[in-house]
């Protein structure tokens, strides 16, 4: 019994195989090599701050919102609606495109978000803004 038991309780420590969570300063590093430390007035710091708050770290991370119909897709949780193929496609990209561990493509959608009037506060961003203001 204390066997099952404790095969049991391992099962639930394993991660798939497939879940990537980078760690802070790998996050730091590619987005700072991405261009957006500075980035439109916003630092480094708060981008990373972005990052944990919203997929703490996983850019494979998918989340739906059942309540307003929305998902958000990767390290930012970047909304389907406004940003990518799912919806206006204002990055020009696939929704799957921001759930690499590269970063490329989020980083590329993130700046063209903050390039708006608006900045981390863009329709279609405000989860941004909601963990930005808050936690960051």
């Amino acid at each position: 019994m204390k066997v099952s038991m404790v095969l049991s309780l391992l099962g639930y420590l394993v991660v798939p195989s497939d879940t990537v969570v980078l760690g802070r300063c790998v996050v730091a590093k590619k987005l700072h090599d991405g261009g957006l430390s500075d980035f439109e007035g916003y630092s480094l710091e708060n981008w990373v701050c972005l990052a944990y708050f919203e997929s703490k770290f996983n850019p494979m991370a998918v989340y739906e919102n059942s309540r307003s119909d929305f998902i958000g897709y990767g390290l930012f949780q970047i909304r389907n609606h406004d940003w990518c193929d799912h919806g206006r496609n204002r990055c020009h990209m696939s929704c799957s495109a921001l759930l690499n561990p590269d970063l490329n493509k989020t980083i590329e959608c993130a700046k063209t978000i903050v390039k708006g009037k608006r900045g981390m506060g863009a329709c279609g961003a405000r989860l941004f803004v909601a963990s930005w203001t808050i936690a960051c």
